[in-house]
């Protein structure tokens, strides 16, 4: 426990109906802001509140408008796809405050912790997909939502910049085509992209998935946050290989969860470009500025050399890049 900040306390009192003394309690797991749990009696909220410099071993800086955002997004999911996420609070731009809802954690596991306890549960992912397709066509309806979202410059700061450009010195034989990547992702427009749709801000909850952590949402290509997801998924599939069955069942419960909503445009069309985007994002988790700190040296080398094996080929069903990469 830490005594609050100060403008922290102040915020929390004007914005909820907790009362002084304030507690506030950092929480973990997070590298782009400060987090607490903030209480009083039996009441508590979370705060958190952009980093300018990630925990991140590289120099990986992003805009800390960011959290605006995120408070952006969160209204947007509450009002579209109520229970998929916290219920904003509020949120100050003064001081980059947001609030949220906490969410028990003795209700809500972190769907990370259950995967990586081997514990693969097929039909959360399945509802996860449902969920983010759901959403994702809700917003396609909606191109007002466009302008509003319009954050180019951070989603390029937050994950085209240290996900996809990063790689170009590191590997230049596959260079033209990430950038065809990092063009294509850039330039295509289509609903609201989440941009961190992974394991750690998924918590397994009694009414189902709940999606934490839009900092980098933006309006953009929707493949991006399938193939983001599945990017762990398969991960996960090689660093624990004694569940790759029930991995792969995940992953294609979650494909087709995601695919039963695909309204916006033909099927076959964002599955491509997700097929495509896998194998750099893979690549990127193991040579990014945000490489995955559970993979071994055995299961990095692995992963690099598959996603490097299907990067330079020609457009892949998706299906067959999955069986490639697991």
């Amino acid at each position: 426990m830490t005594d609050c900040p100060p403008d922290l306390a102040a915020f929390v009192l004007g914005q909820t109906n907790l009362q002084g003394p304030l507690t506030c309690t950092p929480l973990t797991g997070g590298v782009s802001s400060d987090i607490y749990l903030v209480s009083s009696d039996d009441r508590a909220v979370v705060a958190k509140r952009a980093l300018p410099q990630l925990r991140v071993a590289a120099v990986w800086q992003a805009p800390v408008e960011r959290s605006g955002s995120e408070a952006a997004w969160l209204e947007v999911a509450d009002d579209l796809a109520p229970g998929f996420a916290p219920r904003l609070l509020g949120y100050s731009p003064d001081h980059g405050w947001l609030l949220m809802e906490h969410l028990d954690p003795g209700s809500h596991q972190m769907w990370k912790d259950e995967l990586l306890g081997g514990r693969v549960d097929v039909a959360l992912a399945e509802q996860l997909g449902v969920r983010l397709g759901s959403l994702h066509s809700a917003t396609a309806a909606r191109p007002d939502l466009a302008q509003r979202f319009a954050t180019d410059e951070l989603f390029d700061a937050l994950r085209l910049d240290p996900y996809l450009r990063a790689l170009l010195p590191l590997h230049p034989l596959v260079a033209h085509r990430l950038e065809e990547l990092l063009e294509r992702t850039a330039a295509t427009r289509l609903a609201l992209v989440h941009g961190d749709v992974s394991p750690k801000n998924v918590l397994v909850g009694p009414k189902g998935p709940v999606l934490l952590d839009a900092e980098c949402a933006w309006w953009g290509d929707p493949a991006f946050d399938v193939a983001f997801l599945l990017t762990h998924l398969v991960a996960k599939s090689v660093h624990l290989p004694a569940h790759c069955t029930a991995f792969c069942d995940a992953i294609a419960a979650f494909v087709d969860g995601y695919a039963s909503q695909i309204d916006w445009e033909p099927v076959p069309d964002l599955l491509g470009r997700v097929a495509t985007l896998l194998p750099a994002l893979v690549l990127a988790r193991v040579d990014g500025k945000s490489p995955l700190e559970y993979l071994d040296s055995g299961s990095r080398d692995e992963l690099r050399d598959r996603a490097l094996a299907v990067l330079p080929g020609g457009p892949l069903d998706l299906g067959m890049t999955l069986e490639l990469l697991t």
